[in-house]
């Protein structure tokens, strides 16, 4: 096998609901053909209808050249529980207890090359879980042992325990990639130990929207405060949203910028 001298990884924001799909089927191609990765990851905890997964929708993704889907806390419907158990391509995060359906973790092999990827999950604002920053670490580093490049996905609404994590991990792992507020933001770097880092890479789905969702029911729940559920916006324009990232062979990260393609 000849050296490995460098990886290339684009990871896809979430997708949410038929116009990510849409965005990541229409769109993706042209950023595969400008950046030529060895693999393809995505969060797809909202491609079905905006909430979890299903296996259809997965095989879907898959079938439009995406090698692995992280998930979320959105990933626990019932019906997707025999998928998640057999799927070595679908995650969902680590930190959740002993017996919860899946794996948090997966080693992906493509053209001879080994991605491991980990999904983990913040606990700031959301469910008491295991400790992501405990369970992250031994996670990563077991896998250091099949391999260099390990891409940790964390699921996480506090900006400040998604930049705790990528210090946390800094030197442990490849890269860092912040999920779930659907909001890119603008400071995707190398951290001091070569780790790379986004607080949040952003969503595929509609522009025109409230983090992909019907602007009006958004607006009726908060102006009213009455709980409801809210249903993906599938007219006007479309985006992509996400990062490109570089790892050398020693699995550092040595280049990572953001995209947004708007169709």
């Amino acid at each position: 096998m000849e050296e490995v001298k460098e990886i290339k990884i684009l990871f896809l924001g979430d997708i949410v609901g038929s116009a990510g799909r849409k965005a990541v089927k229409d769109l993706l191609p042209e950023l595969v053909k400008k950046y030529q990765p060895d693999f393809v990851v995505a969060n797809g905890e909202n491609a079905a209808g905006g909430y979890g997964l299903t296996e259809k929708v997965a095989e879907e993704l898959f079938s439009y050249g995406i090698d692995v889907l992280t998930s979320g806390n959105h990933v626990w419907k019932k019906e997707f529980y025999p998928y998640l158990n057999k799927s070595e391509r679908v995650i969902r995060p680590a930190n959740y207890g002993e017996g919860a359906p899946g794996k948090g973790w997966t080693v992906y092999t493509k053209k001879e090359l080994k991605l491991g990827v980990i999904n983990l999950e913040g606990r700031i604002f959301m469910r008491p879980l295991l400790n992501p920053f405990l369970v992250g670490k031994k996670l990563a580093l077991e896998l250091k042992k099949e391999t260099p490049f390990i891409l940790v996905d964390f699921h996480a609404e506090a900006t400040s325990e998604k930049i705790a994590l990528g210090y946390f991990l800094d030197g442990i792992v490849s890269v860092v990639i912040g999920t779930h507020t659907h909001v890119q933001t603008s400071d995707a770097r190398i951290l001091p130990q070569n780790t790379g880092y986004i607080t949040d890479v952003g969503m595929c789905g509609a522009v025109e929207s409230i983090i992909g969702m019907k602007i009006d029911q958004a607006l009726e729940m908060y102006l009213t405060m009455v709980p409801r559920k809210l249903e993906v916006e599938k007219t006007g324009k479309l985006k992509l949203e996400g990062a490109f990232v570089r790892l050398n062979q020693k699995g550092e990260t040595i280049f990572i910028e953001t995209f947004r393609v708007i169709s």
